[in-house]
C-alpha cells in the first residue's frame, strides 16, 4: 500500500481501553435515536401517520410520509457534521479515520437528498441540536407538513 491512500491513517493513543470503546460505540445507534422518537412523537401528536425506515427508499429515511409524499430526515450534528457548536467537534484520536467518514456521511446525505427531490419527494432535515427547542420544532413541522 502507498502512503497516499486517503483511508490509511496512523494510530493515535485512544484515552479509553479497546473494551471501554467498544461498550462505547455500541451504545450509539442509527435508529430509534432520542432526537428521533421526539420528532416522530411530534408528528404523530399532529395527527399524521407515518413509515420509519423505508427500505423502498434509498438511504432508508427515518420518517416516510408516503400519503402526503414527505420525508423527514433526523441527523446528529455530529454525525453529519451540522455547522452548530456540535457538529464542529472533531475526534482528537483517529483524526483521519473519522474525518472521512463524517466526510462520507455528508456525501451520501447529499446524493439521497437529490433522488428523493427528483423522485417527488419533499424533504426536510431536523438538526439534533434543533430538537432542543420542541415548540419552535413543532412550529417547523407544522409549515412543512401542511
Amino acid at each position: 500500500m502507498t502512503s497516499t491512500t486517503p483511508w490509511i491513517f496512523h494510530p493515535v493513543a485512544d484515552n479509553l481501553t479497546p473494551d471501554q470503546r467498544r461498550k462505547n460505540m455500541s451504545g450509539i445507534r442509527s435508529r430509534n435515536t432520542s432526537p428521533e422518537r421526539l420528532v416522530r412523537s411530534l408528528i404523530h401528536r399532529l395527527g399524521y401517520r407515518f413509515r420509519l425506515h423505508d427500505e423502498s427508499l434509498p438511504g432508508k429515511p427515518d420518517i416516510v410520509l408516503p400519503r402526503h409524499r414527505k420525508i423527514v430526515l433526523v441527523h446528529g450534528c455530529f454525525w453529519h457534521m451540522h455547522r452548530c457548536k456540535r457538529g464542529k467537534v472533531f475526534p482528537k484520536t483517529n483524526e483521519l479515520y473519522w474525518s472521512a467518514k463524517r466526510q462520507r456521511n455528508v456525501k451520501r446525505d447529499r446524493v439521497n437528498a437529490r433522488a428523493y427531490v427528483t423522485s417527488g419527494w419533499k424533504l426536510l432535515v431536523v438538526w439534533e441540536c434543533e430538537t432542543k427547542d420542541s415548540k419552535r420544532l413543532s412550529k417547523r413541522l407544522i409549515k412543512f407538513l401542511t
